[in-house]
């Protein structure tokens, strides 16, 4: 979200409107080169399918055993990609779902269209999960009913989705309202933050499984004829899961490394006084020296690319150059969160974006506090920062 690239909370489409995907995978030994696709370059990275994309629930085979479909995202997110990998069980071959959309009509429209067209008579062996939040756990559930599988998923991932949609109340519980009130935030939004209730989480997300397969980072997990390692990174979430084919040179890399946008690191009501930011760091460090830096990304959001050194250098730079910036900023006057959203973000913050773009000031602030740049003295409920 603090990207110089792009504005908070963007996420459209990044280039053309897709072309019409094919319905049924073509052959086993398909590679990027047969598709007769003209690769881009844009800012250091490349697109080996360039502006391609597949519709909402089509079918589009990338390379020998793995596909690709994309499921609707309301707002400015626009999509979400779908992983689907060719896998094989006691019962025989089939195919593993990683990522699942919300749990709404236009999702689950989207996958009927994918089982009855380009998914037409091909079984469904388990469904991965990279992490908790609702655009990719959302239809998990669902999906696991009604296909007779089960989840797989990081247990802290797990755990996450498990409480949070158990946790639906009438109004939010004090003390989120209090470190609304220590951001920066007036009367009113208080007020109306309070009249939304609390548990919005769940309105998005079908009940979770009560059990789940554990994807531990660092375990070796075998779908179909590839060996995926499992790398797991902060910030973003506690553990959110990474799927790497080291001899394939693939990642399978959920929000953890996006092409165009940066993930949303925010201080979460469970963890106050956490230091989401210095993992996020911590873990585009680790990502960067386990890749090669030949792989394909495939992102959650955006399209495949190569080039994923410089987008890691890229995404740790922007967060480092906005801290130099806010401390530097901190020596002249105290300010509170929402005083640092002009320092943040490359576009105006409105109502919609409002609650993501605090939480990643004060993400921000608590990296400078806990790095021993900046401190915190409260007054009267609101945190004043300086440095």
């Amino acid at each position: 979200m603090s990207d110089g690239e792009a504005g908070v909370a963007t996420g459209a489409a990044e280039m053309a409107v897709p072309s019409p995907a094919p319905t049924s995978p073509p052959a086993y030994d398909v590679s990027l080169a047969d598709h007769g696709l003209e690769a881009k370059e844009f800012r250091g990275l490349t697109y080996p399918l360039g502006d391609h994309a597949p519709g909402y629930g089509e079918y589009f085979a990338i390379a020998s055993g793995l596909g690709w479909t994309r499921l609707p995202v309301p707002g400015s997110l626009d999509h979400i990609n779908i992983w689907l990998l060719d896998d094989h069980d006691a019962h025989g071959e089939g195919l593993a779902i990683v990522d699942t959309g919300l749990y709404m009509p236009a999702t689950t429209d989207a996958w009927k269209r994918l089982f009855a067209g380009g998914l037409a008579g091909r079984r469904i062996t388990r469904v991965l999960v990279t992490h908790f939040h609702p655009d990719h756990v959302g239809a998990a559930g669902w999906l696991c009913r009604k296909l007779g599988v089960r989840l797989w998923m990081n247990r802290t991932e797990w755990l996450m989705a498990r409480m949070l949609t158990s946790d639906v109340r009438a109004e939010p519980p004090a003390e989120a309202l209090a470190e609304m009130r220590h951001a920066g935030w007036d009367e009113a939004r208080i007020e109306a933050m309070r009249l939304r209730g609390w548990g919005n989480f769940a309105r998005m997300v079908s009940d979770v499984p009560i059990g789940h397969v554990r994807l531990d980072d660092g375990a070796d997990i075998s779908i179909g004829a590839r060996i995926w390692t499992v790398m797991t990174g902060g910030g973003h979430t506690p553990e959110h899961v990474c799927l790497l084919d080291k001899p394939g040179k693939v990642i399978i890399a959920g929000d953890q490394i996006l092409p165009r946008i940066t993930s949303n690191v925010s201080m979460m009501a469970s963890e106050p006084t956490a230091n989401p930011l210095g993992e996020w760091l911590a873990s585009i460090a680790k990502f960067r020296a386990a890749l090669t830096g030949e792989e394909l990304v495939l992102p959650a959001h955006g399209f495949p690319f190569i080039g994923v050194h410089a987008r890691l250098d890229t995404l740790a730079a922007g967060h480092l150059e906005r801290l130099d910036a806010l401390e530097a900023a901190l020596k002249s006057q105290e300010m509170r969160a929402v005083d640092t959203f002009s320092l943040l973000f490359s576009r105006a913050v409105d109502d919609s974006v409002y609650g993501i773009a605090t939480g990643e000031a004060r993400a921000h602030l608590r990296y400078l506090e806990c790095a021993g740049r900046a401190t915190c003295t409260e007054r009267d409920g609101v945190g004043w920062y300086s440095a």
